[in-house]
């Protein structure tokens, strides 16, 4: 493989603009997330639990649609955009597969390797629309999709930002993505649990979130919820998307990889003025 297919082309170039509009929706997330470890009993979010992930929840459909607006501008053109779509309908597709069986989602292990492919710019835009999209399939609209699709959207960046994008190749990338998958994998259930985990009622188990209670306290019930009630799915999750990514990932690295340097996101278009 000579130097110009080993150098990685990206569908999109972050741009201060967007960069500045991811980190904001990055920051409200954390926020909208954590809330519950960031305030203290006596506050009045924490007074409105039951509230306050449906506030985050609407604010994070908005801020999301703001930074794909922000990575379009900086230049996500015809060709990305065509890829986007099929990656996005391909994740889309897979998501359903396995679905409510023990973890099985076999989409994670592509949202991996696009992101690592296609960059951090591109990983999110496609992490988010894949997720939406699968929702709108699968009916799993609710105030728990947009944290979803932050989740993905962090968890293909996240792909996209791995070293060596353009020299490391072979089976050290593969263990490299799979390792990533695995740990992703539960940082994806763990986030999602936190979006949930406000919702029930401190009356109704010992590890639900208790407002009146001490960061501690909560950190422990939360923990105690984990392992409770999603360390299963989070391993099964993370076992398919490492299974799936050492098995495919070579075939699929080498597809998506083919079809980028075919694409030419980075060749700026010209036009020539026609001789007499």
């Amino acid at each position: 493989m000579n130097s110009q297919d080993q150098k990685q082309a990206r569908a999109v170039r972050l741009g201060p603009r967007s960069l500045a509009a991811l980190i904001l929706v990055s920051a409200v997330g954390v926020v909208g997330i954590g809330w519950p470890f960031l305030t203290p009993p006596t506050s009045r979010l924490s007074a409105h639990a039951q509230d306050a992930p449906w506030l985050f929840a609407g604010l994070l459909v908005l801020l999301v649609a703001v930074v794909a607006a922000a990575i379009s501008e900086s230049g996500l053109g015809p060709k990305a955009v065509a890829m986007l779509g099929v990656l996005a309908a391909t994740g889309a597709a897979l998501r359903p597969i396995g679905a409510g069986t023990a973890g099985i989602e076999p989409m994670f292990f592509l949202m991996v390797l696009s992101g690592r492919v296609l960059g951090p710019g591109f990983g999110f835009v496609l992490g988010s629309v894949t997720m939406f999209a699968s929702a709108l399939l699968t009916g799993g609209v609710g105030p728990w999709m947009p944290f979803q699709m932050l989740a993905m959207g962090w968890f293909a960046m996240g792909a996209g930002l791995l070293p060596g994008p353009d020299r490391l190749r072979g089976r050290a990338e593969l263990a490299m993505l799979a390792a990533y998958g695995f740990l992703a994998a539960f940082a994806y259930g763990t986030v999602m649990n936190l979006a949930g985990w406000p919702f029930m009622s401190a009356l109704a188990s010992n590890v639900a979130f208790d407002p009146q209670a001490t960061v501690a306290t909560n950190l422990a019930r939360f923990l105690a919820y984990c392992l409770a009630t999603s360390l299963g799915w989070d391993l099964g999750r993370a076992a398919v998307t490492v299974v799936l990514t050492l098995a495919l990932g070579p075939a699929v690295l080498r597809a998506l990889r083919r079809a980028t340097r075919r694409a030419a996101f980075e060749t700026p278009v010209t036009f020539e003025t026609p001789t007499k």
